[in-house]
Order: structure tokens, then sequence, then C-alpha cells
């Protein structure tokens, strides 16, 4: 049943920095010292378990206390920053390093959400930090009136991850507006004004991308996104239907399904409510339609496997143009593939992208065909820090470090296996509804109950989500209801990180559950 070793023997290889435990097991230190091994699943959980070893000492912080700067992120700071502060009670970061967090008092974290997406290869990854410094060096800031080597080095290596005839670079500081721009373009290369979203999506916070986003929490009572309509999500859990072979995913939906080999009922509805869309709410020409390979924000939602496939043909027979929005799924996240788009076997003819562009540093980009990137210039549009040369720089060594690192086979290899555990909690506990997602692009909805499907109330949410915090790890939140945990670490996480987060997982809904 337990395997017992002495914490004194020195054969740990803990202490050297190296797992000790298979998968699917993790260490908990017993009141004597011992070290005792024990099943993830089989039992319930009583002990936290050790954190996964780090070489890495961070410096001690000597900043100013806690108390001032949440004074001063009251009195100094926008509200908006206070409405959007995790945790009752937050967490005060100072360093990081790689998959790890230091807070002011010296308390290491396991981050598993990355900086919401964002710091694809590691935090403060030595390539990418010594990449920077060498061009902060050289030269700082110029724009793209004049000609430098970063820009046209950077611009050829990334529309050379791309397929024909998606060759043509336009470089942001932020998704949004890379959103905002490629609804620009669509419009001014088609001709046509409205563009189709789905319903739970998030593309950005700006005027303008605000009406392309599906969400109430990101509304504001003002006019916005004039001639944006949203579509019905074909998610294929929550959703009116789905079934358990639907998705691209290691892990399907608990639903039933009767459907015959190579057909899914399912797919065939939500393109039916597509249709539905087109005859109703918008002109017989559009100008886009824009999807996330799989939401963000929205859960890490899926959808049935031909889906965007058919949907693209739809629009454009209808004179739109089909976009990609990779801001979260881009950069080999999604494990399989380097891009998003290309799991659902679609060549989209606009990709937006941002966060994981440049682990951290603010950038985006809107890469299009020749033809649609021509119609830009019907005007003139001018970007002072798009493309600035320590963000093409340092862009420039992310994807030469997460070749060099192997980043898109640990996102498979890591991500897989932590949906696959992760389903085992899902069939242990009632209120874990879904698992979900590819690579390390995960979403864990949580439910009252699997029959209702009743989205958690966000108390309950908040209490779980601050237990995991104060056992060491960090996810996210999301969802139309806020009823989705969002696991999306930088790409350098181990399978010993893994093992460390489903124990605590396993253990905060195993203390809420004993609590309710």
């Amino acid at each position: 049943m337990f395997k017992v070793v002495s914490s004194l023997s020195g054969r740990c290889a803990v202490l050297k920095g190296q797992s000790c435990s298979p998968p699917g097991c993790v260490k908990f230190h017993l009141a004597n010292g011992a070290v005792c091994q024990k099943s993830t699943f089989r039992h319930p959980p009583t002990d936290i378990p050790d954190m996964p070893p780090c070489n890495f000492k961070p410096e001690e912080y000597t900043g100013m206390s806690k108390e001032r700067m949440m004074e001063i992120r009251r009195k100094s700071c926008n509200p908006m920053i206070m409405k959007v502060t995790y945790y009752k009670k937050p967490v005060f970061i100072h360093q990081g390093h790689m998959q790890w967090l230091w807070d002011v008092d010296g308390k290491r974290y396991l981050d598993l959400f990355a900086g919401v997406a964002t710091v694809s290869v590691g935090h403060c990854h030595p390539k990418v930090t010594a990449a920077a410094e060498q061009q902060l060096k050289r030269l700082w800031h110029t724009t793209n009136i004049y000609v430098y080597p970063p820009l046209h080095e950077y611009c050829e290596k990334l529309a050379s991850y791309l397929p024909d005839p998606l060759k043509v670079v336009y470089l942001t500081n932020s998704g949004s507006e890379a959103n905002d721009l490629a609804m620009l373009m669509a419009r001014l290369y088609t001709g046509n004004f409205d563009i189709i979203t789905f319903r739970g999506s998030y593309h950005g916070g700006s005027p303008q991308t605000m009406g392309l986003t599906s969400n109430a929490a990101y509304k504001y009572p003002i006019a916005n996104g004039l001639g944006c309509t949203n579509t019905m999500c074909p998610d294929v859990f929550r959703g009116p239907w789905g079934g358990s072979h639907c998705r691209d995913s290691p892990v399907q939906t608990i639903r039933e399904c009767s459907c015959a080999q190579g057909y899914c009922m399912a797919n065939d509805q939500y393109i039916g409510q597509l249709k539905e869309t087109f005859a109703t709410s918008v002109p017989s020409q559009i100008a886009a339609f824009f999807g996330e390979p799989i939401q963000g924000v929205g859960g890490a939602v899926q959808y049935p496997k031909n889906y965007l496939k058919e949907a693209y043909t739809l629009v454009r027979e209808r004179g739109g143009v089909c976009i990609a929005d990779e801001v979260q799924t881009g950069f080999g996240r999604t494990g399989s593939h380097f891009w998003g788009f290309q799991g659902h076997d679609v060549i989209p003819d606009m990709v937006t992208m941002a966060k994981g562009i440049g682990n951290g540093f603010p950038m985006g980009a809107v890469v299009t065909t020749p033809e649609i990137a021509a119609s830009f210039t019907k005007g003139v549009h001018f970007n002072t820090f798009g493309g600035n040369p320590v963000a093409c720089a340092i862009a420039s060594s992310v994807l030469d470090t997460i070749k060099e690192d192997g980043a898109q086979q640990i996102s498979l290899d890591v991500g897989t296996y932590l949906m696959t555990e992760l389903a085992k909690l899902r069939d242990k506990y009632e209120i874990i509804g879904d698992v979900r997602g590819k690579g390390l692009q995960i979403g864990v909805e949580m439910v009252n109950d699997k029959a209702s499907r009743e989205p958690l109330p966000p108390a309950a949410m908040s209490e779980i989500f601050e237990d995991i915090k104060d056992m060491g790890v960090l996810i996210g939140k999301g969802g139309v209801y806020g009823q989705t945990f969002r696991i999306k670490p930088p790409m350098c996480i181990t399978m010993e990180d893994a093992d460390f987060f489903l124990a605590i997982f396993n253990k905060s809904i195993h203390n809420y559950m004993e609590r309710r």
C-alpha cells in the first residue's frame, strides 16, 4: 500500500533535484520525518505534498511593505486594478524563474497560469533574457519609419512558421490591438461590414474588439462593436448538443453519444445554428468570422472536430474572410501543432497573435495574405511601438527557444498526462463536470452536479481557488459564469510539477467536499 523511505538515507532523488515518485504518486512528509509515497487518487488526501525542487535562489525582497502596496493600489491605481485582483488574500509577486514565482515573503508558487497564458517558455528564461539585454545595449527604440534589422529578421522568421499564403506581418503591442486591425483589414478588403463571433468568446477590450467579445463581464453600457453579431458557441459539454467523441482532445465529455463512426450529430446541429445566424442576423455578404481555435477566457471550450472547416466554407461563400485568434493557442501551446488552427485542418485568411509571442514582453501581430494586407494601405496607420527593436529581439529568441527547449513536445506530453489524470478526478468527484483541452491549454469545468451541469457558484469556486493558492499553485478562472478553472502554464513544466498540482487539486476538491 505505502512505501516508506528514510528521509535521511540520501537515496531519495528529490534531494538531487529529480523526482523519486512514479507518475500518479506524490510524496508526503509524515510526523516522524519519513517520506511516504502515496497514490494520488486511491486514498483521501490528508497532507500537503512536497513541492518539486528548484535550484534557483531568488533575491531577498527589501522593498515596500504589503500594506503600503495595497494602500497605493487603492488610492493611486485605477479602481479597475482592485476589481480584477485575484484572491481574497492577494499574492504579492517579487520574482520569477521558469515555472516558478516567489512572493515578497519568499514563498514559492508553481505558476500554472503563466500571467494569463502569456509566459510561453518560462519566467525570465535565460536565453530570452540574454537576447533582451543584448538588444538593450545596442538600440532601445526606433520606429518603422526607418529600416532596422531586428524588425525584418523577425518578420521573415515568424512568416516561415505559417503556411502559404499567410506571409505578410504587421506588428502591434497587444492582442486587442491586433484584433482591432484585423477587423479593419477585413472590412477594407471585402467591402463588407458585419463580423460574426462565438458566444462566450474573448477577443479584446478595446472599443472595437469589445463588440467581438461575447461575455457580459467585459461589456460596458456604451455603443460598441457596431456590426458584430454572435452565434451559438458549439460547446459540446455545456451546449444543447454533444457526445463522447466530438472533440479533438485526449479527454471527451461524459455525455452519451449514439453517432455512427465518422458522423457527429452535434456538429450538424451547431452548423445549423450558424446557418440560422446567416439567415436572420446579418446581410447576405459579411466581412469576417472570428474564432479562437480553443476558447481561452471562455474556459478552454472546444468545438466538434469538423466545425471550423464547415464554418469557414460558409463564411467564404458569403464574401467573408476567416480570422483565427491565436492569442492564447499559438506558439506550440496545443502540443500537436504550432498553431491551434492546424488542429482543425483549416487555413485562415488572417491570424492574430500576442501573449506567448514575447514571453510576457508586450507584443502582438496580424499575419495575413498579400492581397488583404494591401487593403491596409488605403489610408495611413502608424504605430510608435509596434515592432520596436527590443520586442523583435525578444520574440525572435522566443521562437528559437521553443524549438531548442522542445516546448511544443512538452506541451503535448505533460498536457496529455495532466488531462488524463484530471479525468480520473472528474470521475471521482460529482462537482467536476468536464476536463478538456489540448496540450497546455486546459479547462476544468466545475458544476453543482453532473446531471444538471449547473455551474458551481462563484463562492464555491473562490473557496477552492484560494485553497489551491494557499497550497502553492496558481491557476486561473474563466467561462461565461466563472465556472471553469484554467490551466495554462509556461511550456517548461515537468511531469513532477504535474503530479504536484494533481495532488493539490485533489486535496482542495476533497477539502471542499468535506465542508460541503
